[in-house]
């Protein structure tokens, strides 16, 4: 017998060489109904494993991320075979499951696949899941595995054959097809009942482009129609909302072949978004006790060798800057971080001096591939909200968890109240992805984990994700349309310091060394700015959107009444301007309604006696006929409900 827990802590005793699905029966015949994939010691497995120790189990259902996985990767297959059956001589090559459903790779000898092709694959690949074929892993020896894919000429799968160990090799079957695979897929075919190819796109084999070009065929699958008819409409509702269309539309920013791939170029009325969001983000700053600096876009390759950076980011981001000076080098400046370094070392402080808080809104770049760019969120070159905090060992909790109330603060003033928060720490199973001490790193890891409990945050823990220098908390924020991002980030660090030699004089007069917090509320202003314009589809909030309100004469005579209109609520500090062109009211508010104007001031002889303007909101509602000062009144009320003081 063995014994299995679960993940309620419970233990129930098997004959070995049970499987997750018979545990999953011994529990209910509901849940064994639903149960899809599974994970036993840490290991992704078939519901159909035999189990022969005892372990931890954890089963899934379509409704965990998991569950989603296994799905989705095992779909890849039922396409990948209907590409074979479909385009003979086709070479495959991985098809991993991804975010929100998977792709395949495949290497096409002979013609192409185009939106027109998609149709045709998608029913051959129902038909095969419909057959309700089982997915059974078997081991294979490396020799058999090479012969089998030098047998189809697939050199894609030889090489990677030729990189695992003999021992390891795993192939997946089901129905007539075979694929080399690691495992983590779903009992059979037949659970898949709706499929859409997307879209297609090149990619280059390994990532490498030097070597050769593959066609990546994207897809989604779903274990019922309605589902998938759900999802879809969720992605025409999303390329509206595409902060490229809408930036274009709402003329925020441009990009520029002659300027460079992935450096936006800010519109004036972009250019006023951001100094809004930086104007309010130093207001809150100020009050948090943060001193505002300026750094250079550049700095000697020497500080970000001793940063760390260099290793990091420099053989795959923007080649160093040669002087006239021989052996002079200069990088554009990665990250902002080893500047505020030596800000700090510009003095020597002392315990009663500190925390030093050094925030800057600065601007870094780092050379992201052509294919991996996308609009403003993924740039080459994007501006942080950076703040470093340079305190003593006892005062990383409170400083922390005031971090946490700061970008609370920023989340809820812009609308992002659905989010969880993530702790990212070190992978244990790769140390040299990471620099800085074992001890070091658990005193940091404990440090963020606290303060996450101790402010009632919602939040898991997450192998892996740390950054290279220290673990940090993200705010992973669900948008209108349900997707996750990260927005916000919170990272301690004792290794910079170290790197460095910062010091401060403690109460018995001996050198300490400070710790170092990095936060950065927003993330970068491109990126959040992007997410913002997708969450809100444009429509911002009213005290940070371009354009309060627009005025619309009736007709000429009416400017004049509108000019003084304007100026008043410029006194009032409300954002308007007065659209006096030619053409019909109808017009013009139709424009104003695409423009996502948020209040259309309809002025004629009626409230020019009266001394009126009659209101019309953004969406149609019709306010009638109110007095500037009323309109006002209304506006600082409805901003002073979401712009709430830090």
């Amino acid at each position: 017998m063995i014994k299995i827990t679960l993940p309620d802590g419970s233990i129930k005793e098997f004959e070995q060489g049970t499987t997750p699905m018979v545990v999953a029966k011994s529990i209910s015949e509901g849940l064994a109904r639903n149960v899809i994939s599974a994970k036993f010691n840490d290991t992704v497995v078939e519901t159909s494993t035999p189990l022969n120790e005892d372990g931890a189990l954890i089963l899934y259902t379509w409704n965990d991320k998991e569950g989603k996985t296994a799905f989705w990767h095992s779909t890849s297959h039922i396409v990948a075979q209907a590409l074979e059956e479909l385009y003979p001589g086709v070479k495959l090559t991985i098809g991993p499951a991804i975010e929100n459903g998977f792709y395949y790779d495949v290497d096409l000898p002979d013609g192409t696949i185009s939106e027109k092709d998609f149709q045709r694959i998608e029913q051959k690949a129902i038909d095969i899941a419909r057959g309700k074929h089982d997915f059974n892993m078997r081991s294979v020896s490396k020799s058999d595995a090479l012969e089998f894919y030098k047998s189809e000429g697939n050199e894609y799968k030889v090489e990677l054959i030729e990189n695992l160990e003999d021992g390891t090799i795993t192939f997946c079957d089901h129905d007539t097809f075979t694929d080399l695979c690691r495992g983590g897929h779903i009992p059979n075919t037949g659970i898949v009942k709706a499929i859409k190819i997307l879209s297609v796109a090149g990619a280059y084999w390994r990532g490498n482009e030097n070597n050769p070009q593959l066609t990546r065929v994207y897809g989604i699958s779903f274990p019922k129609q309605k589902e998938l008819t759900e999802y879809l409409e969720l992605l025409e509702e999303a390329k509206k909302r595409d902060h490229r269309k809408l930036g274009k539309e709402l003329e925020l920013f441009t990009f520029s072949q002659k300027v460079g791939q992935g450096l936006p170029l800010w519109l004036p009325k972009g250019a006023a978004l951001r100094e809004r969001l930086e104007d309010f983000l130093k207001k809150a700053q100020k009050k948090a006790g943060y001193e505002m600096v300026v750094t250079p876009h550049i700095g000697q390759k020497e500080l970000y060798v001793t940063s760390g950076h260099y290793e990091k980011y420099g053989a795959d981001s923007f080649q160093p800057i040669k002087t006239p000076k021989e052996d002079e080098e200069f990088l554009l400046k990665p990250m902002n971080c080893p500047h505020h370094c030596e800000i700090y070392n510009a003095k020597p402080f002392s315990y009663r001096e500190l925390p030093k808080r050094y925030a800057e809104f600065g601007t870094v770049y780092r050379y992201e591939q052509s294919g991996e760019l996308h609009g403003l969120t993924r740039v080459r070159g994007f501006t942080q909200d950076d703040a470093h905090i340079f305190c003593t060992p006892n005062q990383v909790d409170q400083e922390f968890k005031n971090v946490i109330d700061l970008s609370l603060y920023v989340l809820g003033s812009l609308g992002f109240d659905n989010f969880t928060a993530q702790v990212s720490v070190r992978d244990p199973e790769n140390p040299d992805k990471y620099i800085g001490t074992k001890e070091n790193w658990e005193k940091a890891e404990n440090a963020i984990i606290n303060a996450a409990k101790e402010k009632g945050l919602d939040f898991v823990v997450e192998e892996g994700e740390a950054a290279f220098y220290g673990p940090k908390l993200d705010f992973m924020v669900k948008d209108a349309l349900g997707r996750q991002w990260q927005l916000g980030t919170i990272q301690v660090d004792y290794t910079l310091p170290e790197r460095f030699d910062l010091t401060y004089k403690g109460s018995d007069n001996e050198l300490h060394r400070p710790i170092m917090i990095h936060r950065a509320p927003f993330g970068s202003m491109e990126r959040f700015i992007a997410l913002l314009l997708e969450h809100t589809g444009g429509n911002f909030p009213l005290w940070l959107i371009p354009e309060q309100a627009i005025i619309l004469p009736v007709s000429e005579k009416h400017e004049k009444y509108a000019e003084k209109v304007l100026k008043s609520l410029e006194n009032n500090e409300i954002r308007a301007l007065i659209d006096n062109r030619s053409e019909t009211v109808g017009k013009k508010i139709r424009e104003a309604e695409m423009n996502k104007i948020p209040f259309m001031l309809i002025v004629g002889e009626n409230d020019e006696n009266e001394n009126t303007i009659s209101v019309r909101r953004h969406g149609g509602e019709d306010l009638g006929a109110i007095s500037i000062e009323q309109f006002t009144d209304l506006v600082d009320t409805e901003i002073n409900s979401t712009l709430k003081s830090f």
